[in-house]
């Protein structure tokens, strides 16, 4: 991610945080490209919401650092966070108000707050302007807080897996108007997230955390080029090699044909794979989904024992 020409909405240095004995997150060192989509993933507890936070200067980090939009995030003010909209699962909302109250209260904060921008966004969302926050369903309530944190026109997006646990019609339908939004607009966008599959159509770039700790941070493009199934047919009698290259991930064996995941697909895998299996009668290498290859690092990380799909 090292460019002299790329600029970064995110950066950060060593950040960790700690809960008394707990190490939320640790050494995290990340770079955000502004106009990207970037997925933070991983599972329940893997420090996720706790980054998040440490970049809104909720909670203050440890040790290390970090910056959004150029500023240290223990430093930001209210002309930084009028640049950041952030929406997350579990946002308190002023319940009592109706949606028109909610958006005029919001209003004011903003300086570049968009009436006419407001306007278009509660049409595409179809918002009930005069129900009570409260009457609304979940999913309203996303898309109001997304109004609200929209229509001044971020720089910067931040979205704590707000479509988590939402109608999947809903959802579609808010990832689809924020992907528009989005790319009219060249928004930066950091989401957290358990969904693969919403990861997949959202993001350009990924991170994996899982027990706050990183385990890569890229772009999809690349994950998808480095990243490959392969299988080998073996030939009669032919044994299975005992030393194997550390990038084979998931090895597995069923009757005469052999199945691994390479996380180093290049030029030379197939002479590799060639030289391994001398006897083999046929080599297919196949792309992967991101479901595959999250599941395959996240087994590889951690005990069997804990394991379970993303």
């Amino acid at each position: 991610m090292n460019s002299e020409n790329v600029g970064y909405a995110i950066e950060t240095w060593s950040l960790g945080r700690h809960f008394s004995r707990k190490e939320a997150v640790r050494n995290l060192s990340l770079q955000v490209p502004e106009g990207s989509v970037f997925a933070l993933i991983g599972p329940n507890g893997a420090g996720k919401t706790t980054t998040i936070k440490m970049l809104m200067n909720i909670i203050e980090p440890s040790e290390g650092r970090a910056q959004v939009l150029g500023k240290d995030s223990r430093r930001l003010g209210p002309p930084e966070l009028s640049q950041i909209g952030y929406v997350s699962e579990n946002q308190t909302l002023p319940e009592w108000m109706s949606v028109r109250h909610f958006l005029a209260y919001c209003r004011p904060m903003y300086p570049s707050w968009d009436d006419g921008f407001s306007q278009k966004l509660i049409e595409q969302f179809d918002l009930p302007l005069d129900r009570k926050l409260r009457d609304l369903s979940r999913g309203m309530k996303v898309q109001a807080a997304l109004v609200s944190s929209l229509a001044y026109r971020p720089a910067l997006l931040i979205l704590d897996e707000p479509f988590s646990g939402l109608d999947p019609v809903v959802r579609d339908d808010l990832i689809r108007g924020v992907l528009e939004l989005a790319g009219y607009a060249r928004w930066t966008i950091f989401l957290s997230s358990q969904d693969i599959e919403e990861v997949e159509r959202l993001a350009d770039w990924v991170a994996f955390l899982d027990q706050g700790q990183l385990y890569f941070a890229e772009s999809v493009s690349s994950l998808q080029s480095r990243f490959r199934q392969i299988e080998v047919l073996l030939g009669d009698g032919e044994p299975s090699p005992r030393d194997l290259p550390a990038s084979w991930m998931r090895f597995e064996m069923s009757g005469r044909t052999v199945r691994f995941l390479e996380s180093s697909y290049g030029d030379q895998t197939i002479e590799q794979v060639k030289h391994l299996f001398a006897g083999c009668r046929d080599i297919t290498a196949h792309a992967v989904s991101l479901r595959e290859l999250f599941i395959a690092v996240a087994r590889a990380r951690r005990p069997r024992a804990q394991g379970g799909d993303l």
